[in-house]
């Protein structure tokens, strides 16, 4: 019961110290806010607006949704965000990212139309939820140690699928289905191919040549709004509307029936959607504080990472009872905003009202856009995401991470996205525990001047009854095993007596270290031997004093690190060794840092 008690006590004291965040930040950026730093917000709004209104479309026709949805999804986002983080680094809304992966978590259960519909506005809000939860428990530091090998391999494998997707409403193809996955897209798209449309092929060639004219000559611009607004101006002056041409055209957006409904909840629809749900909220926290973090690094700033966390949670949280999509971190819309002198998250209020109004006001326009013209860029966007650069550099730098990259990039073309980001993260985390579960374990001796140094051979040691081994490494449930089996391979010297472990340098020893070190004292108990640890710094002490462990080896067989002097713990144990086999004698050299030393003196004088 007292058991019990203390646990529910250590619970307690965790959740105040994780309640940490700020929940509604604004109010600090608004006591804050000068005149001075509107004329940048207003410049940031603008630009981020007149990027994200096309881009919400065409991320939306990515996820296989109505238009309207990535609209509305980038207002929301946009509106809400800054309500929650202190940063301005990071512009929410879809992403490219995420909403492939909606596709594809969606495609591979089979849920298309009215059904998809249903089933979305759940999803967003589990993801939604997760995100700000982990962001409470303050998880958002554990990002770190996924890959950026697996990124790079999930946004590659994403941005064929994006492509092959895309392909065929600029061929103007009749397609039985979309494909999950980017081999099916393929075999889909090739039993489609006598269905070619070849005006539709027309208007696709000509939105790319617009769309890399104005890349060229005036990449300042948003040339993905010049380019839509353009080419579906030709299309109505000269080519004509789509009843007479055939020309598959988006269906226009009427804002005024915009509604705030609530997330149809069932047992099925949850056991269903947690799966998605969990991998596209990795997603958007990965892409967001990748983002936000190197931004934040150019200008010298600091990111609170569990802040933006939790801001991107509640934007998807709003977003799912608001007709939107998920929400991540925008990596040109975020751009755009830091290189538009962007001073605050005001800049994404402003955006967010701008996209808002841009849906009541120009929604009911989007009729006249040909798909074919919004799928040739998406195609374009789809191509910029492959970076040949990174992918170089996780192919060539070592051999872990070109497997990570490998395994990903070919679950991203065989299964379902959220499958494949699963895999790369579960391949990534094996290979760290392979390099980090060796620990290293080195011989060492006190040479004439009292120094420590690496011994070659048993026969050098000063005492032939004394081994003293540094331990380096993690000693954590991964290497324990192997630490014990090392360990047990030394004590098999017959001339051997006491082990001095060196432990300055052995790193997280937990549970499963503490029951190997505990079944290797049982094991040299047995053989005669004895153990003494030296170097022991302040957290292994602790660990073994919880683990009851520290009393069992005796404080007097246990010597702390000393900082100010390397070799002295270790000395003091050589010394208790040689008490221990009964020398009369037991002179052991010490060195001392005469430096220190004269340091000391000093100041005692």
């Amino acid at each position: 019961m007292a058991a019990i008690i203390e646990f529910l006590k250590r619970s307690l004291q965790t959740a105040r110290h994780y309640n940490a965040l700020q929940y509604f930040p604004l109010r600090h950026t608004l006591s804050r806010y000068q005149g001075s730093d509107f004329s940048g917000d207003l410049r940031a709004g603008i630009n981020v607006a007149l990027l994200a209104f096309p881009q919400g479309m065409a991320y939306a026709l990515i996820a296989g949704l109505p238009i309207q949805y990535g609209i509305y999804g980038s207002a929301v986002a946009c509106l809400v965000a800054p309500f929650f983080s202190r940063s301005r680094f990071i512009t929410l809304g879809p992403t490219n990212a995420t909403a492939v992966m909606l596709f594809s978590a969606f495609a591979s259960m089979g849920i298309t139309g009215a059904d998809k519909i249903i089933y979305v506005p759940l999803l967003i809000l589990l993801t939604g939820c997760f995100i700000a939860v982990g962001a409470y428990f303050k998880v958002a530091n554990l990002v770190q140690y996924i890959s950026r090998s697996v990124i790079t391999g999930y946004i590659t494998a994403a941005a064929l699928l994006i492509i092959t997707n895309q392909i065929p409403k600029a061929l103007g193809l009749e397609m039985e289905a979309k494909g999950a996955t980017f081999f099916e897209s393929i075999r889909l798209m090739a039993a489609s191919l006598d269905s070619v449309h070849w005006l539709t092929i027309a208007v696709s060639v000509i939105t790319a040549i617009v769309y890399l004219l104005l890349n060229w000559r005036v990449r300042i611009l948003p040339n993905v709004a010049i380019s839509l607004v353009l080419v579906s101006a030709l299309n109505a002056l000269l080519i004509g509307p789509e009843s007479q041409t055939g020309i598959q055209h988006l269906n226009a957006i009427d804002a005024s029936t915009w509604t705030i409904g609530m997330p149809t909840i069932t047992s099925e629809s949850l056991s269903m959607l947690v799966s998605p749900a969990l991998a596209i909220a990795l997603l958007c926290v990965l892409e967001g504080l990748s983002i936000g973090k190197s931004l934040a690094a150019k200008t010298g700033a600091r990111l609170d990472a569990n802040q933006a966390m939790f801001s991107i949670g509640m934007s998807n949280i709003a977003c799912a009872f608001c007709s939107g999509m998920p929400a991540s971190g925008s990596l040109t819309r975020s751009t755009l905003s830091e290189a538009s002198k962007g001073r605050t998250p005001i800049a994404s209020l402003i955006s967010g009202l701008l996209v808002l109004i841009g849906a009541f006001i120009i929604g009911p326009l989007t009729g006249y856009i040909p798909q074919c013209v919004l799928a040739v860029l998406v195609i374009t966007i789809g191509i910029a995401l492959i970076n040949t650069k990174s992918i170089r550099i996780v192919t060539h730098a070592t051999r872990s991470d070109a497997i990570v990259f490998g395994v990903t990039f070919l679950s991203g073309l065989l299964l379902p996205l959220d499958t494949a980001i699963y895999s790369g993260v579960a391949i990534s985390i094996m290979l760290f525990l392979k390099k980090a579960a060796r620990p290293e374990m080195v011989e060492y001796t006190f040479n004439d001047s009292g120094q420590l140094a690496e011994m070659a051979t048993p026969e050098e040691r000063n005492t032939p009854e004394v081994s003293i081994v540094h331990v380096e490494g993690e000693l954590f449930f991964g290497a324990a095993d192997l630490f014990r089996d090392q360990m047990r391979r030394i004590c098999e010297d017959p001339n051997l007596k006491i082990v001095i472990l060196k432990m300055r340098n052995a790193h997280h020893m937990d549970a499963s270290g503490v029951m190997a070190l505990e079944e290797l004292i049982h094991y040299m108990n047995e053989m005669g031997r004895y153990l003494i640890l030296s170097e022991a710094k302040t957290d292994l002490i602790r660990v073994l004093k919880n683990a009851r462990l520290y009393d069992y080896i005796e404080e007097r067989n246990i010597f702390e690190d000393e900082t100010h002097n390397p070799t002295l713990s270790t000395a003091k144990a050589l010394k208790r060794a040689k008490e221990r086999l009964g020398h009369d004698e037991a002179n052991v050299s010490i060195y001392v840092d005469p430096v220190r030393d004269q340091l000391k003196q000093g100041q005692r004088d």
